[in-house]
């Protein structure tokens, strides 16, 4: 079916914070590329996006900061929207979910939902803070992880080991921002019957939709391999949009059943605002000449592919044809966590780097995590910009520009007769239009900006091997069809890199003095300029970034990591609560244990182990060996020479690292996870027995 028009959707950001590269990387990015690069064929888009302002982090930072919601998602909101078009975000419009007709028609979608009888309600038990009166959602929560025993995980992710969690299965769950117990409660609520629209989504995703990527696609196998149950589409809090039907006072929609919504809403106020330029909100809806596409990221799959499509199989809208999601991109070897303020903020970044919004779209659609966790670090930023834009792309059109003001007066000199290698280098051009076209249409953005790359690849070498600076002194008319070619080179690129560089497109544009309506289609022309026409004013387009910058990055990158690091053992201390007393044992089963005292002699590292200590003991019977796995609580070990420690005697022998271990050291592990050696207060007699 041939598509009159492309409705392009970017997950909604949470208005709690900012935006940071892995937002950046995982969906803006990759959604600007394929709106522009559609935009330039000629093709009638509407990119659309706007503030998620409703859920649980919006409340948490209100009360943390001891300031109203508004106030919250009034502040974010802004500097979301004004970062977005700062960094060239082309949205058609960036609205919110807490404008009029988004609260309006979230609530009317629900209604009409509920008056033709799509929900079902459903009373269950789910956790409350009795002390607050609050029932708590799952990032409400905190508690250990029973995976790696991180004290603090929150009730849907262990942010130490990635575990996904449930609250119920929190070790000592607890309100995140009281610290108090929690008790379980009875609510009613109405929930999205998932298990009736299984045999649908099956045949649409799994037959329909085979061509979505892996990831997509193996996560909703996953999903309807397990059998889909109804998600919950109300929740007890008291901000959000509020549940319009009789009987449900104190709940409001949830954030996952009116956040999309929102694209829908969004729509609507555009086309209200602007028909003449947009038409209908519902030919973008609901006609079947419109495709359209949602931009994600990884943890938005299932709400996305499985829960919306629901929600709008039911009411009668339009479906995605194809749900592009990356995967997660770290920072410096560690995830991005905006609690802990391990991010590179975009608004940061554009302060610190005034001038370089290409520098980081080309660094993070050359590291874009399309088909795996990928990791951004400052030095292969500063490599790719001084490497590559500077060194290859920039280099060759400064060179072309430059050369051509210093021979012809900055005038396109004319082409004259074409070289074998000339002709060779002109069919390396011939099919990057088709190229590029089939790696943007199938979201293949980061070898899409490889493929641009190398075309000024080919252009720098092109200079490099004709030299025409040489040539200019024997031979003008060689060097005038040398020049002549290169700056046509160049105009293709400024087509070329437009989806992904556009300040920098842009820029050479001006430069070259391009005709507006040079487009996509006239990609792989030589003929983009014409002979004598005059060039603009000629600027370096990319700059070398120097290490002071880069080092200054890794500096508060330090500062963060320790600031994270004390705190975690701040909240570790504050929450900490004994675990479960084991099960009943008896004095017999004890008095096999045989517990007895020992003096350090020697406490040294393992050679080439991370976690092993050797003691030597005296331990009044002529000495024993013993290894304990504590090293990372005792980075000086010696601290324990001379200490009175209790140890297990009667342990048969172990061999690690090659080294015989005769027992195991007791020892107790302290609230923040340190394993502190247990010792006799009082001088006894080495070999005692504890009993």
């Amino acid at each position: 079916m041939t598509f009159q028009r492309s409705l392009i959707t970017a997950a909604l950001p949470y208005a709690n914070g900012p935006v940071h590269i892995g937002h950046l990387a995982g969906v803006y990015i990759p959604a600007d590329i394929y709106a522009r690069y559609l935009r330039l064929k000629g093709k009638k888009v509407l990119f659309v996006c706007g503030s998620d302002e409703h859920g649980v982090p919006v409340t948490i930072r209100a009360r943390k900061e001891g300031i109203t919601t508004q106030e919250v998602v009034d502040r974010y909101h802004s500097l979301i929207k004004r970062s977005f078009a700062d960094f060239g975000i082309s949205f058609d419009i960036y609205s919110r979910t807490t404008s009029e007709t988004h609260h309006q028609f979230a609530a009317d979608y629900f209604r009409r939902m509920y008056e033709a009888g799509q929900f079902v309600e459903q009373t269950s038990e789910q956790f409350y803070d009795p002390e607050t009166g609050h029932f708590l959602t799952d990032r409400n929560i905190r508690g250990e992880c029973p995976r790696c025993h991180a004290q603090g995980a929150y009730g849907d992710q262990c942010e130490k080991c990635g575990a996904t969690l449930s609250p119920e299965e929190l070790i000592n769950p607890y309100n995140a921002e009281t610290g108090n117990a929690l008790t379980k409660k009875e609510t009613k609520h109405w929930y999205l019957p998932l298990d009736q629209y299984q045999p649908w989504l099956e045949d649409w995703i799994l037959n329909q939709h085979k061509e979505w990527r892996p990831n997509v696609y193996g996560q909703c196998k996953s999903w309807l391999d397990g059998g889909l149950k109804p998600r919950a589409v109300t929740r007890d809090l008291d901000w959000g949009i509020p549940v319009p039907v009789e009987g449900a006072e104190g709940k409001v929609l949830y954030v996952w059943f009116d956040a999309p919504i929102g694209y829908i809403s969004n729509t609507i106020e555009l086309c209200k605002a602007q028909p003449e330029k947009y038409g209908n909100w519902e030919q973008w809806w609901r006609q079947d000449d419109t495709r359209m596409i949602h931009f994600i990221g990884k943890d938005n799959i299932v709400f996305h592919c499985i829960v919306f499509p629901a929600m709008l199989k039911a009411q009668g809208y339009n479906l995605p044809d194809n749900v592009p999601s990356n995967e997660f991109l770290n920072l410096e070897g560690d995830k991005i966590s905006t609690s802990r303020n391990w991010a590179v903020w975009l608004n940061e970044y554009l302060d610190d780097f005034p001038g370089k919004q290409d520098v980081l779209r080309y660094v993070l659609t050359a590291n874009a995590p399309e088909t795996k966790d990928n990791d951004f670090t400052w030095a292969d930023f500063q490599a790719r910009n001084n490497n590559e834009l500077v060194a290859i792309y920039g280099n060759f059109i400064n060179r072309a520009l430059v050369l051509t003001g210093k021979y012809f007066e900055g005038r396109v000199p004319e082409c004259g007769e074409l070289t074998d290698y000339d002709r060779q280098t002109i069919d390396e051009f011939c099919h990057v239009k088709a190229t590029l076209e089939s790696l943007l249409e199938n979201f293949r953005f980061r070898d899409a900006q490889k493929e641009a790359m190398n075309l000024a690849r080919i252009g720098n070498k092109y200079l490099a091997d004709t030299e025409p600076w040489k040539l200019a002194k024997t031979d003008m008319e060689r060097t005038a069809t040398i020049l002549h070619l290169s700056l046509q080179i160049a105009a293709n690129l400024a087509i070329a890199f437009e989806p992904f560089l556009p300040f920098s497109s842009e820029k050479l544009r001006t430069m070259l003095q391009m005709d507006a309506q040079i487009g996509w289609e006239d990609l792989g022309r030589i003929d983009l300029l014409q002979t004598d026409s005059t060039l603009g004013e000629v600027s370096l387009l990319f700059e070398k970034i120097d290490d002071s910058l880069i080092q200054g990055q890794l500096d508060r990158l330090a500062r963060i990591k320790a600031e994270n690091e004390k705190a975690a053992q701040e909240e570790a201390l504050k929450n900490w609560r004994p675990s479960p007393i084991k099960a009943d044992t008896t004095i017999d089963e004890f008095d096999k244990t045989d517990i007895r005292v020992a003096t350090v002699l020697d406490c040294q590292p393992v050679k080439k182990s991370e976690r092993l200590l050797q003691f030597s003991l005296d331990d009044g019977m002529g000495g024993r060996t013993i290894l304990s796995g504590i090293a990372q609580s005792y980075p000086d070990p010696s601290v324990l020479i001379g200490k009175q420690v209790l140890f297990i005697a009667n342990f048969p022998p172990r061999k690690m690292m090659g080294i015989e271990s005769q027992g195991m050291i007791l020892s107790a592990v302290d609230a923040d996870g340190r394993l502190v050696v247990t010792t006799v207060s009082a001088p006894v007699k080495n070999g005692t027995q504890v009993g």
